[in-house]
Formats: structure tokens, sequence, C-alpha cells
């Protein structure tokens, strides 16, 4: 029998988690990769499949914490670090961020923080001998970090300057600092249920917003919460679920759901009545929308294709519903990453590509026929600037302009010219958490 001395040692616990969680802030910061691309999927971290279910919702709150506040942090350890942040071991600087980030706004001891921090930096060759400053730096973030936060809190620094320079143009300075507000709060998950809002409410310790998503601040795995594996709910944010509705009655109508997938818009389609194409470019974007479907019991005809390049039937659509590729500005407060991940060049990029889906989806419509557009974006060019332009180049087009009452009396939402705009700041709540919508616009067009 091998002596005890020569076992391994076992890990301290929660350090995987932060490694992990490290890893993917690097990833996001250094390597420019997304959330989604690191979390799931074929190129995600090979680590999460040994976290417990704990620590992986550590980790993701970690990574999401400090992506959130990643201004905030950059300003108080500037404040903290008479020489900077080391750029010589990345490590290190991720060691910061996560103890910092854990001090300042997680329910995690002091104590743990640093001493979890310390370690992790220890345990990188490169990084190793700034232990004692990162030891030295999160000590001095606990006895004096929430002052210096406090000292900036008005200062919007947890978006790009770009970022907060467009929406106080286009929003006015007051409502662009709410919608960074609004963004600095962990986001609560939205559901859509098949049925009876209330009953599912209860069984899930939410609330019925105004609009009839159930909104719930329960955490952990998704799949493991009631009424999951029977299909009963998808998750979806509030706001993307306003634009189907915008169709009125589909019941027996065909509706074409172009860039589909992950297939919310499908199953809200199908769910009314409609007879649906469901069309991606990406096959495993579309497997997934079929595993969806599956689960909740629902059917839609599934095709894998580029929309600009796809014919269609001879026939034509009665609807057509655009969720148009964008930047996802308006994702930001579930998605923390893509304000890190966007640049402003990005803009101009998508609206090409959302100019050829809008013409390409005309082309799709019998006469009569309505097409739907939206974006999860906040810029105005791949929203109102992007139907202005459809609407100047097609005269066969008219816009048909959102009634409040057809949006649950959220006047708020509707633009003068009668398109939809929800922002990060609409619906408050007396609890953060339980407040806002992604932001997300919306048109209404009728061919003649």
């Amino acid at each position: 029998m091998p002596s005890q001395r020569f076992a391994p040692p076992s890990e301290v616990p929660g350090l995987a988690a932060r490694r992990i969680a490290a890893d993917i802030v690097d990833g996001v910061l250094h390597k420019h990769r997304t959330l989604d691309d690191q979390l799931d999927g074929s190129g995600a971290h090979p680590g999460l499949k040994t976290l417990a279910d704990r620590d992986r919702a550590l980790m993701r709150r970690l990574v999401a914490t400090i992506l959130r506040r990643l201004g905030t942090l950059g300003h108080l350890l500037s404040r903290l670090l008479d020489k900077g942040i080391p750029s010589d071991a990345p490590r290190a600087q991720s060691a910061l961020l996560i103890g910092a980030a854990q001090i300042l706004w997680m329910d995690v001891p002091d104590h743990a923080a640093v001493d979890l921090s310390v370690r992790l930096v220890q345990s990188d060759r490169r990084a190793a001998r700034y232990a004692g400053l990162v030891n030295a730096v999160l000590r001095r973030c606990a006895r004096e970090g929430q002052a210096l936060v406090e000292e900036v809190a008005t200062q919007s620094l947890d978006l790009p300057p770009w970022l907060l320079a467009r929406w106080s143009v286009h929003y006015g300075e007051a409502t662009a600092r709410e919608i960074a507000l609004a963004l600095g709060h962990e986001p609560s998950l939205d559901l859509t249920v098949k049925s009876d809002a209330a009953q599912w409410a209860s069984r899930l310790h939410g609330e019925v917003l105004p609009t009839g998503s159930v909104r719930t601040l329960l955490h952990g795995s998704v799949t493991m919460l009631p009424g999951f594996a029977e299909g009963q709910w998808w998750v979806q944010d509030a706001a993307a679920a306003l634009p189907v509705r915008l169709f009125g009655d589909i019941k027996g109508k065909s509706i074409a759901d172009l860039c589909a997938a992950p297939g919310g818009k499908t199953a809200q389609l199908v769910l009314a009545g409609a007879r649906v194409t469901a069309l991606d470019r990406s096959p495993a974007r579309v497997a997934r929308l079929r595993e969806n479907l599956s689960r909740l019991s629902l059917q839609a005809e599934t095709v894998v294709a580029d929309a600009v390049e796809w014919a269609g039937p001879a026939e034509g659509f009665d609807g057509v519903l655009i969720d148009a590729p964008c930047t996802s500005t308006g994702t930001i407060r579930r998605h923390p990453d893509v304000a890190w991940l966007r640049q402003e060049s990005d803009v101009a990029a998508m609206t090409v590509l959302q100019q050829r889906l809008l013409k390409k989806s005309v082309s799709l419509l019998k006469p009569g026929g309505t097409l739907v557009y939206c974006t999860c974006s906040l810029e105005p060019e791949e929203g109102e600037q992007a139907i202005a332009t459809l609407l100047a180049a097609e005269p066969a087009l008219r816009r048909v302009p959102i009634e409040a009452s057809e949006v649950s009396g959220l006047s708020e939402i509707i633009t003068k010219e009668g398109d939809l705009r929800t922002l990060p700041s609409h619906l408050p709540h007396a609890d953060p958490k339980l407040g806002g919508l992604d932001g997300f616009f919306a048109a209404r067009l009728v061919k003649s």
C-alpha cells in the first residue's frame, strides 16, 4: 500500500471555479471569445464538466459580475495599484478582478476572496511572483474599496465610452444613464409559458409581468425547474416575446421565421396556431431549435439555409418574421460580454446584412402579407433607420403602427412613428433584479 504522504493534495474548495472563471474572463478580454462559446457547445471550457452545480453557478456569477462591473473594477484597481495592473501576467490581472468583484458585490467573506485569489496567482508560473501584491491590494480593497466605488457610482464607467456616447445622443443623457444603471443589475429569469401564467408564477416563486411573461429570481440549472421537462415553458426575455404578438390572429396562416434559432419566437408562432417554416443558416443552431420544439411538443418545418439566398415557396407567406442578426447591444444585461466584444464599426457592417434580409423578406410575402422586423439592438441604425431606409426603397410597403393595447398598455415602449422600442430601464421594479427589459426594436409593415 503506497505511503499516504505521496497522495496528491486535494484542491481547496472553490479554487477550480475561480480558475475556470479566470480562463473565461481572459477569453473574453484578450481572445475576443463570447461567453456563449466558452460556456456551451463544442468550444466550451473543458473544466466545466468537472464542476459541481454549485461551483458552476458561482463561476457564472463571478464572470458576469466582473464583465458587468469591468469599468468600475478597472478604476478601482488603478487607484489601489501604484504601477498599474501587471501586463506580463494575465492571471494576476484575473485574480485581482475576481477578488475585488467578490469583495464588493458578492456574498463571499473577504478573507476567502483574498486567499483564493492569492492561490490562483501562486498556481501560475508567470504570475506567482505577484502573490504578495495581489494579497496586499485585495486586503486594501476590503478596507477602502466600497468608498472608492461610491465615488464614481454616477459616472457610468461600466460601459465602453463609445456606447455611452451613442446612447446619450440617441436617447438623451438622462436616459442613457438610466440604461447604464439598469445594466449593472443581475437580471431575473423570464419565461414564456404555454398557459396559466399565474399558476407557473406561483410554482416558480415569481410574478406575472404586465406582458404575460413569468419572471422569477430562481437560480441554478434551468432544466431542473418544475415544468421544464414537461415542456410547459421556455426561457425568453419579456421584450423578446413581444414582436410575435404584432402579427395578431395567425391561426392557420403561413409564417416564415427567418434567423429562427434557438426557437423562442418559433414556439410562440406555433402555439398561436400558425403553420411555421423556421429557417437558420447554422446546422448546429437548427438542431438546437428542433430539440427545443421537441421538448415543447410543438411542430414546425425547419430549414437549414441562408435566408438571403433561400428561394422559399412560390406562393409566398402570409407573414414573415425577421429577428435579424445585430450588434445585440440591447442584451448586455444578460450578455455582459457584448459590451466589451463589440466595436462601433460593427454597427455599419450589420446594417448591410439587415437591409439584404429585409429586401428578401418582402419578396417572400404574399400581397397583403405582414412583415415583422426586430432586433435586440439599441442602435437606431439597426432599428428605426433600417425601417426608414426600407420604406423609402419599397413603395409597396406601409407601416402599420402598433397600438398600446397590443403590448399590454405599455405606451412608453411605442415610438412616435408607431414602432416598438424597449429599453433596459423600462418596467422598473422596487427590486432592481425584478425590473428591466432587454433593448428591442420591432416594426410591423404590410405589403400592398
